[in-house]
């Protein structure tokens, strides 16, 4: 082949490269801002991890609708239930401490009784609560520890399912702002500055659960959609400081003012940091924030069709022939989304602060189109 033909395909190939359409990124944009059309979505983040490093991200849409602000990607949302990941990372440091055990009494650890009254015999332990197979619900409310304390609430009893603890899965967001609690009475740390100290400033990222901690300028506000009115409202709840509340902060039991369960605020893109370290078993740039032992069981799923582990699930539902590892979120009109494949070292991470809801095998529409998206223009080419 001599060198005049070899420089002449070499030249085709780079102009066809660059023909319109043919950017990959460009591609993906091009579908997002489709599914952002059709889901009314106010605006949208997403940060992808291809080969274990970030490769990609990007922010559509407002951030803020009435001053017509654009996201952009230092914005920081609350990313609801992907936030009980964070307690359960927490907790299992101080498990690796020895402080404490995943088989420990939830009563030892809490500091008043945790029993269903219909099994009384039966432990409650903390990898119950963790995994969601405590047998206690959210019926009484969880955002005060006064639902669950019979020496607080006569209707206390009415937390718990009548199976066994153990025995079988439920969803439950008081699980998680008991854990928050447990990590504050064990570690004497208020629950957010121990999150803080141990999770994000030794990997690096900006973020926490107390609003006051945080530059509030670059809060993205949420929007709730209004079926009524068919349009996304503002959910300023979402960002409420709870100054009072923290003012009168009761050390070991007042944690769920923090909404260990739901409260984290963070960017797209440290989140996509975050599930980096997952990912790769415990470590991210050189730090080990978890064991590889530790980081196995959080995303060991239990038996069962919910494929939920310790504040991690698998789900092969998502990406059609991909098994899967991650969690979810959704509050105050807010979605996200934050999944990786272990062995192809892949991940996506996606957020919006508000849409039309609507779900397609109990994901979100617009975020599950949007992970189908980026994994189909960056992910596989």
């Amino acid at each position: 082949m001599s060198r005049t033909f070899f420089f002449s395909c070499l030249f085709i190939i780079l102009q066809l490269i660059s023909l319109p359409g043919s950017s990959q990124p460009e591609n993906a944009e091009e579908t997002i801002r489709d599914i952002m059309q059709q889901g009314q979505v106010m605006g949208l983040v997403v940060a992808v991890v291809k080969k274990g490093k970030i490769i990609y991200t990007h922010s559509f849409g407002l951030k803020d609708a009435e001053s017509n602000t654009l996201l952009t990607d230092d914005c920081l949302f609350r990313i609801a239930s992907i936030s009980k990941s964070f307690s359960a990372t927490s907790i299992m440091q101080l498990a690796e401490a020895k402080k404490l055990s995943l088989e420990d009494d939830i009563s030892d650890l809490i500091g008043f009784k945790v029993r269903n009254p219909k099994f009384p015999e039966t432990v409650i332990t903390l990898r119950m609560v963790l995994s969601h197979r405590s047998s206690v619900n959210d019926s009484q409310g969880y955002f005060t520890l006064d639902a669950i304390n019979p020496d607080k609430n006569p209707d206390w009893a009415q937390c718990y399912n009548d199976y066994e603890p153990g025995k079988r899965y439920q969803y439950c967001n008081l699980n998680f702002n008991m854990v928050g609690t447990i990590i504050e009475r064990i570690s004497g740390e208020r629950f957010d500055q121990y999150v803080k100290h141990h999770v994000l400033d030794p990997l690096g990222l900006y973020g926490g659960y107390c609003v006051d901690s945080l530059d509030a300028s670059r809060f993205a506000t949420i929007y709730e959609y209004n079926d009524s009115l068919k349009q996304l409202i503002p959910s300023p709840g979402a960002y409420a400081p709870r100054r009072e509340e923290i003012a009168n902060y009761v050390m070991g039991y007042s944690t769920p003012i923090f909404s260990p369960t739901g409260g984290m605020k963070i960017s797209a893109a440290d989140l996509a940091k975050y599930m980096i370290m997952h990912m790769r078993q415990g470590r991210y740039k050189g730090k080990r924030i978890l064991s590889k032992k530790s980081a196995e069981r959080m995303q060991t799923p239990f038996p069962g069709e919910e494929g939920y582990g310790l504040a991690i699930s698998t789900t092969s539902k998502l990406i059609a022939g991909k098994t899967l590892k991650g969690h979810t979120g959704s509050a105050y009109g807010l979605y996200s989304a934050m999944f990786f494949q272990p062995e192809e070292k892949f991940g996506i991470v996606v957020i919006t602060n508000g849409c039309r809801p609507g779900y397609t095998d109990g994901y979100n529409t617009v975020i599950r189109k949007t992970v189908n998206a980026l994994y189909e223009h960056l992910i596989t080419k």
